[in-house]
């Protein structure tokens, strides 16, 4: 079995880690514990690259991804959160791969290889589970990984579909193996995933391609986002606010100061700041 993550977990790191997600320690490594735990840690760790922006150093050091969440109480992007929550979930008893994925932008073309990471989990129960708190907007629950119909969840409907033969003009594409996965959102794909286990370490390029390319729509852009306790989502993109309710019912405002956006930061999000932080490479078509 492919280990998440090159660290050693201590019970107090571990409760750390549940405090933080407003979760006990379940007795079991069950599927009913998995989905609590998911649903937990998009509520209380934001998807956000603020480090980019911030000139701090993004690291894939298991020890460091779990000081991250716990002691500065911060999110981060894939790597760093399902990086984390692999660990976690390892440490609770749970087997746990790591699968690299190839995220479809607005054009249908995958980016490049090891652009995404996600977790592939298996449960004393006997589940098998795809496990994704590192994608923004997506599942609130794990998917069942066999399962190739529809699954309906709080943020959408689901299919996980055989992969056909990569779209044309496809970036950094290669040869896909077989038995590859497009996981598949309300009729639109989101990611294609590879079936071959990975070590944490093998994300390190696509890791450094998001943090420092201009290309790389993290550079380009600030975001902060996390689920909300009636099913909904807050989004601070820079200083733009986005309030969307359980029922679809969106609110939009522009801060006026950074005084007020270190603020939201600290009231909703639970990140503490010293400083407003400033878009690394401003979009121009933004």
């Amino acid at each position: 079995m492919t280990t998440p993550a090159q660290a050693d977990t201590t019970p107090a790191q571990v409760d750390a880690y549940l405090r933080r997600l407003g979760c006990t320690r379940p007795q079991r490594p069950t599927g009913a514990a998995l989905r609590e735990l998911h649903l937990n840690h998009l509520r209380a760790v934001p998807f956000e690259n603020l480090s980019i922006h911030l000139g701090e150093e993004v690291t894939l050091d298991g020890t460091r991804l779990l000081a991250k969440v716990t002691e500065a109480r911060r999110g981060g992007f894939c790597y760093e959160l399902n990086g984390a929550f692999g660990t976690l979930l390892t440490a609770l008893g749970y087997e746990v791969e790591l699968l690299a994925g190839r995220v479809y932008d607005d054009d249908g073309r995958l980016g490049i290889p090891f652009d995404h990471l996600a977790l592939r989990v298996r449960t004393a129960d006997g589940d098998t589970w795809l496990a994704d708190v590192g994608f923004g907007a997506h599942s609130h629950w794990p998917l069942a990984y066999a399962e190739r119909g529809e699954q309906e969840d709080p943020g959408g409907t689901f299919r996980l579909v055989e992969a056909g033969p990569d779209p044309a003009g496809a970036r950094g594409a290669d040869q896909q193996g077989a038995g590859d996965l497009d996981v598949v959102r309300d009729g639109k794909p989101q990611y294609r995933l590879e079936t071959r286990p990975r070590a944490l370490g093998d994300f390190a390029a696509g890791a450094w391609w998001h943090r420092t390319s201009p290309l790389s729509h993290f550079t380009r852009s600030l975001v902060c986002s996390r689920v909300t306790e009636d099913g909904g989502r807050i989004t601070l993109s820079g200083r733009r606010l986005t309030s969307t309710a359980g029922d679809g019912t969106r609110e939009t405002r522009e801060l006026a100061t950074g005084e007020e956006v270190l603020a939201v930061y600290l009231d909703r999000f639970g990140i503490e700041l010293d400083r407003e932080p400033a878009v690394r490479n401003p979009d121009p078509n933004a």
